[in-house]
């Protein structure tokens, strides 16, 4: 299977031959793979080289003209470090465009932490009128990006390595196979004993972790805006709720929309997903994976321990 990486050049290559509105802004990350698409659009596909303050404004210049760019380098130097840039030159001057992230929280933990980006999400939940995608395999990720390009609108795709065996419907596509919306959680799995959120990459891990439970298991890709409608008609009419949300990501950074959702019923939310102690230690992705208690058995612990027996 091709990564989420590799899908994203591929059919972004494809579109700008397509789209002739849309453009891509790099700062290196993945130039080699574009180098086709920029010699085939030298004027709508621009390397602004390593800086990530520039990627942004030059992006929302391109908007501004009446382009759709999308702007692509890591996360950490995507939404990180030019956050002034995506508050002011995006937000500010309200204009739409499409960031795609790579690495993901800590998909090449050789590059230490400066490569790292568990905080993302959260911080992009500071700024109006983001809609943020968080695929878990490549054809989600395809689907996803090809929506946005259709859009005007300001939207985060969140790509990793880490990846689920297989594709389920997502967006548009999955109004009609149970989705509780066009961009809403789908129902993976039912039961009576709480409810479950697994996003993006983390579907496996939870479906693992939960095999034998007679819990709900609702799968995310795209969490903001936060389907609470969904999650509510998932907990059901009860007298109260218990709600486990497991992100890439930092943990709890979607805990505060779910108890706005839920805010009419008793309930209990617990937010599972990257700890905010940083993992001095290289190691590989499934090692903070575990580390961080991410993996199918951390996961069965600790859902477990919070769910009613």
């Amino acid at each position: 299977m091709d990564t989420m990486r590799d899908r994203f050049i591929a059919i972004t290559s494809q579109l700008l031959a397509e789209e002739p509105r849309l453009a891509v802004a790099l700062a290196d990350i993945s130039a080699d793979g574009f180098a086709p698409a920029r010699r085939a659009h030298p004027d709508r596909v621009i390397n602004v080289g390593i800086r990530e303050q520039l990627l942004i404004g030059a992006g929302a210049g391109m908007a501004l003209t009446g382009m759709r760019p999308i702007v692509h380098t890591f996360a950490s130097f995507l939404v990180e470090r030019p956050f002034e840039q995506v508050k002011l030159d995006f937000g500010h001057q309200g204009v739409g465009g499409i960031l795609v992230s790579a690495g993901g929280s800590y998909d090449w933990p050789a590059g230490g932490f400066t490569h790292m980006a568990p905080g993302d999400v959260a911080l992009l939940d500071t700024l109006e009128g983001w809609t943020v995608h968080v695929p878990g395999h490549p054809d989600e990720a395809e689907a996803l990006l090809r929506e946005a390009v259709d859009g005007d609108d300001r939207v985060y795709v969140r790509l990793s390595l880490q990846a689920n065996r297989q594709a389920r419907p997502v967006g548009r596509s999955a109004s009609s196979t149970g989705s509780t919306g066009a961009t809403g959680f789908s129902v993976v799995r039912e039961g009576r004993g709480g409810t479950v959120v697994a996003v993006g990459p983390m579907l496996d891990n939870v479906l693992a972790a939960t095999e034998g439970l007679d819990v709900n298991v609702l799968y995310a890709t795209t969490v903001r805006p936060f389907d609470g409608a969904g999650l509510r008609r998932a907990v059901g009419a009860g007298p109260g709720a218990d709600v486990v949300i497991v992100e890439p990501y930092l943990a709890g950074t979607s805990t505060a929309a779910a108890n706005e959702a839920l805010m009419e019923l008793p309930h209990r939310v617990l937010g599972l997903g990257v700890g905010r102690a940083e993992l001095r230690r290289y190691g590989q992705m499934e090692e903070h994976l575990a580390a961080h208690g991410l993996d199918a058995r951390g996961l069965r612990e600790r859902i477990t321990g919070f769910l009613p027996a």
